[in-house]
């Protein structure tokens, strides 16, 4: 795709989405960004407050539900949008377990009421955000990785989701000849990351002096990668990508729960015994690791930021600016150290 583009980014108020509009406002130069987003508990415009000057006249904030046909289809017509990025989605595995519905609504119905705007308009292109926990988990010492063609086998009510969306996605592609790409990812990292997930949470409760909660089985692992690296596989997947095609967007670097929590209180020189241990939340994964090579041979993709960088310039983020996250606490309200059935 190339020329000048009019993108909807959904989701653009949360972390991955405000990052990916920041990148790309200041790559694109020519770019129209509209960012729709609800602003629901993990939602925030101060995450695209920095925006300034001509990156500034090009972008638009409409607040609203990705549920709402009528109003995205006001949106596309007016803004004369040519691609949709889609991140909006309920996200937290924890709340997920606690709230399993509004999580199908959201992910899926919502997944859904935009491809049909994007259908009804004539959208070039339809981008859909998965993840890499739609494949389940892998044992801690399987040699195997997730592929493009891995079998979904979702374990979570958020996983679930994810899963059904995806294939809601790729039926409007083969039904109504929608022009999707899907790009499936792993754990991101990075500034503006809402405290419950587990690199801030992690962070802001050293900062505090507070426990940091490890669930018991702290040796599961998963695959890191910094938000700019994903911000930058979608782009290449929307420049290059084939119609159609899923793409794993991924480093190949795995770290632990433990050696995570240990990364953190090293960079801020605070002792291991603000580790603690609580109960795994259930359907908890063990293992996640995707094959990535896909998109680094046919479109020439490659992560640019090692997690031995990224970590520490992420939580030296956290620590200079609490004005960010403090206020942000109280909305964390998953208590990771107690699970009740069916609560």
């Amino acid at each position: 795709m190339s020329g000048v583009r009019h993108l909807l980014v959904t989701g653009g108020a949360g972390f991955i989405g405000s990052n990916f509009v920041r990148y790309w406002l200041a790559r694109h130069p020519s770019d129209l960004v509209v960012n729709l987003d609800l602003l629901t508990y993990a939602g925030n415009l101060e995450h695209l407050a920095d925006l300034a000057g001509d990156q500034r006249e090009r972008y638009r904030f409409v607040r609203g539900d990705i549920r709402n046909q009528e109003l995205v289809e006001h949106i596309l017509e007016e803004f004369q949008v040519d691609v949709i990025v889609n991140f909006a989605a309920e996200s937290h595995n924890s709340r997920a377990v606690l709230d399993p519905a509004l999580f199908l609504r959201t992910n899926v119905l919502g997944t859904q009421a935009l491809l049909e705007a994007a259908r009804r308009k004539g959208i070039d292109r339809f981008h859909h955000v998965s993840t890499c926990e739609i494949y389940g988990d892998l044992d801690l010492d399987s040699p195997e990785s997730f592929r493009e063609d891995t079998p979904y086998r979702p374990r979570t009510p958020y996983n679930a989701s994810k899963a059904a969306t995806d294939h809601v996605v790729r039926a409007y592609y083969e039904t109504f000849h929608v022009p999707i790409t899907i790009s499936v990812c792993a754990n991101n990292y990075g500034p503006y990351q809402f405290p419950e997930k587990v690199i801030p949470l992690f962070t802001t409760n050293a900062l505090q002096g507070k426990p940091l909660p490890l669930y018991r089985h702290s040796q599961n692992r998963r695959e890191w990668i910094h938000v700019v690296d994903h911000c930058s596989g979608i782009e290449r997947i929307l420049d290059a990508g084939k119609v159609g095609e899923t793409y794993h967007v991924g480093t190949g670097v795995e770290k632990s729960i433990e050696q995570i929590a240990d990364g953190i209180l090293g960079v801020l020189k605070l002792p291991s015994s603000l580790k603690t241990y609580v109960e795994d939340r259930p359907g908890h994964d063990r293992r996640y690791l995707l094959d990535s090579s896909k998109i680094r041979r046919e479109l020439g993709w490659q992560p640019s930021v090692t997690f031995e960088e990224g970590l520490p310039e992420t939580v030296r983020w956290y620590q200079v600016h609490p004005e960010w996250w403090r206020p942000l606490l109280e909305r964390a309200s998953v208590e990771e150290a107690r699970w009740k059935q069916g609560s």
